[in-house]
């Protein structure tokens, strides 16, 4: 195992927490694959390149980690798996192929808004960063969650508010009985967020996508949320996208990381193999961002400079403008991913497997 400490606040202070790379070997039959994915937003005329060829797989049981700076490109892939992209935006080309159990593969970019319906929920949900835009003002939280039990699966009022209530307990929010009643606007920001995550597991998925889900959790509850989410991908062979900035999350929660950088994924690895061995200068850069017991520094590093405009990609590599070591090459050529070693995927032109 490899350990690793970072620095998480906690109600005012800052305390250190450490966490450990967990090794696990997760039934690697595909349930989700993206290919060449391309999500765009024509804006002023001009289309703004939102997600650039983005691909990548899930297998049943897995969590696959998808990390990056704000305005790289995840919620916008989240979004697009789920055919949830808001105009302007739109879906370009590249295939989104689901594996369900009965119905065998289907391209969800083909499937009408109705059929996507039918999957929204059941066989794939999302865990949404903003539950304050999520979560309809007019009804009461527990006719939120209820509402997709019901439409997923075959039980009636009685059953689907007992789900209902289990489920808000499982997600800690005190007293489900009375809470059921109430509004967003009744509950804090964490409690709408737990709300969330309890509708998007009210049907068990067969994939599920957490786009920061514990962002505004304290860490009791965070740990908590996730292990309630490690707990039902286990016992259904769930696949999980975890969408999260925190790292050690990252470490802890999932067995393969996929680093994005401006709408396009530069490296992709196991996760002991990620903080074991990054080879992207970007991946790098993350990494060393984190601060660690025992460094006895006055400033922390950072990335030099800030993720370009859609309307100002950089020619070749699109980190070059940032990259310590950047050459030439960078700025006239895009790199192709390559594999480095078994599963081990990166963009770079200058990466060394060192």
């Amino acid at each position: 195992m490899l350990f690793f400490v970072v620095f998480a606040p906690l109600k005012g202070v800052l305390k250190r927490m450490s966490f450990v790379v967990k090794i696990k070997t997760p039934n690697m039959t595909t349930i989700l694959k993206l290919d060449d994915l391309h999500t765009y937003f024509h804006v002023n005329g001009e289309d703004l390149k939102a997600v650039r060829g983005v691909s990548f797989m899930i297998g049943r049981g897995e969590t696959l980690g998808l990390v990056g700076e704000s305005g790289c490109g995840k919620t916008v892939t989240a979004l697009s798996l789920m055919k949830l992209v808001p105009p302007p935006g739109r879906v370009e080309e590249g295939e989104v192929l689901l594996q369900n159990r009965d119905a065998g593969e289907r391209n969800l970019l083909l499937l009408s808004e109705k059929e996507m319906r039918a999957v929204r929920g059941k066989e794939m949900a999302m865990i949404f960063q903003e539950p304050m835009t999520s979560l309809n003002p007019v009804f009461t939280v527990g006719d939120q969650v209820m509402e997709a039990i019901l439409v997923h699966e075959p039980v009636g009022k009685r059953e689907a508010r007992s789900r209902t209530i289990e489920l808000l307990r499982a997600v800690n929010i005190p007293d489900p009985e009375t809470r059921i009643k109430d509004y967003p606007h009744q509950l804090s920001g964490g409690q709408r967020q737990r709300v969330m995550i309890a509708m998007a597991l009210s049907c068990r998925p067969e994939v599920l996508i957490a786009d920061e889900p514990t962002t505004a959790l304290d860490v009791t509850v965070q740990a908590r949320i996730l292990r309630l989410i490690a707990r039902l991908r286990d016992e259904n062979e769930m696949a999980v996208l975890l969408v999260t900035h925190d790292l050690g999350v990252v470490a802890q929660e999932t067995d393969r990381v996929a680093v994005m950088y401006l709408g396009r994924i530069v490296e992709t690895a196991s996760t002991e193999e990620l903080f074991a061995r990054p080879l992207h200068p970007y991946t790098r850069a993350l990494l060393e961002s984190v601060p660690r017991l025992g460094e006895d520094k006055e400033r922390l590093k950072t990335i030099r400079g800030n993720v370009p405009g859609l309307s100002h990609i950089p020619s070749g590599c699109s980190f070059h403008p940032r990259c310590p070591i950047a050459e030439e090459i960078c700025q006239r050529e895009e790199p192709l991913s390559r594999e480095v070693s078994s599963g081990h995927w990166v963009e770079c032109h200058l990466c060394k497997n060192d």
